[in-house]
């Protein structure tokens, strides 16, 4: 595609990352601990990561912004 594509939720974006179709992550981290739901990225890749942007609010909440450099499997 000519443009920027946006996958959401774990197991599109799981097959996305393994196929190495991802060059760039973006993370919403609240200040809460819930204890369970699904994993954030796919287990068993190791992506190394480099941070472009982040971005802070006064709820706590950050936004992370990282390329990706390389992904491999663990």
């Amino acid at each position: 595609s000519p443009h920027d594509i946006t996958v959401n939720g774990p197991e599109l974006a799981a097959h996305a990352i393994r196929s190495g179709l991802v060059d760039e992550v973006q993370m919403i981290v609240y200040p809460a601990v819930v204890g369970g739901g699904k994993r954030f990225f796919p287990e068993g890749v190791r992506m190394d990561l480099a941070l472009v942007e982040q971005r802070g609010f006064e709820s706590g909440v950050v936004v992370l912004r990282d390329a990706v450099r390389d992904v491999s499997d663990a």
